[in-house]
C-alpha cells in the first residue's frame, strides 16, 4: 500500500511535470508562431511596399515616356502648322496677284486704244468697264467699300479729317468723303477719311 501511494505520487509530479512541460511547450509554440506570424507580417508588408514602390516607378516611367511623346508630337504639329500658314499666305498672294493679271491686260489694252483714237467717249466707256471689272474683282474677294451717304459717323469705319458748321440736322453724319474706306469681310483694311458735320 505504501509503495502504491509513493507510485502515485511519483507519478503525479511527473504528470505534472509533463503538465507544465506541455503548458511550456505550448506557450513556446505560442510564442514561436507569434514571432514567426509577426516576421512573416513584416515580411508580407515590406513585400508589399516593395511591390507598390515598383508598380509606382512603373507608372512614372510610363508617364514620362507619354510626356516625351506628346511634347515631340506637339512640336510636329507646331511645326507643320507654321509651315502650312507660311504656304498658305504665299498661295494665297499667288492667287490673288494671278487673278489679277486680267485687269492688268484691261489697262494695257485701254492704254493701246487711248493711243490710238481721239474718241473721249469710247475711252470713257473702256476706263468704266475696267473699273467694275476691278470691282467684281475686289468684291469676289470679299472686299467691300464702307458705305459713307448720309451715315451716322462711326469712329470703327470712319477717320474724320475735319468737321463742318453744317446745321443742327447734319450734327454727327458724314458730309463728304475724301478717300473711300475698304473691309475685307469683317475686317477693316482701310478707313474711310471722312467730313462730320457739327
Amino acid at each position: 500500500m505504501k509503495k502504491n501511494k509513493d507510485k502515485k505520487q511519483v507519478e503525479q509530479p511527473v504528470e505534472n511535470q509533463q503538465e507544465n512541460l506541455n503548458v511550456q511547450t505550448e506557450n513556446g509554440k505560442v510564442e514561436v508562431e507569434n514571432t514567426e506570424s509577426v516576421q512573416t507580417e513584416e515580411v508580407s508588408e515590406t513585400e508589399m511596399l516593395q511591390a507598390k514602390v515598383a508598380e509606382l516607378e512603373a507608372r512614372v516611367a510610363e508617364l514620362e515616356d507619354l510626356k516625351l511623346r506628346q511634347m515631340a508630337e506637339f512640336d510636329n504639329f507646331r511645326r507643320r502648322t507654321n509651315k502650312e500658314k507660311l504656304e498658305l499666305m504665299t498661295t494665297a498672294g499667288e492667287r490673288i496677284f494671278k487673278d489679277m493679271l486680267p485687269l492688268v491686260d484691261d489697262f494695257e489694252r485701254a492704254k493701246d486704244a487711248m493711243a490710238k483714237t481721239d474718241d473721249i467717249e469710247a475711252v470713257r466707256q473702256g476706263i468704266e468697264l475696267i473699273y467694275n471689272k476691278f470691282i467684281g474683282f475686289l468684291a469676289a474677294n470679299d472686299v467691300k467699300v464702307i458705305d459713307t451717304t448720309d451715315a451716322d459717323f462711326n469712329t470703327d469705319l470712319h477717320e474724320a479729317i475735319t468737321t463742318f458748321a453744317a446745321g443742327e440736322d447734319k450734327k454727327g453724319k458724314v458730309i463728304d468723303c475724301t478717300q473711300k474706306g475698304y473691309t475685307l469681310g469683317e475686317k477693316v483694311i482701310r478707313f474711310a477719311k471722312v467730313v462730320v458735320g457739327e
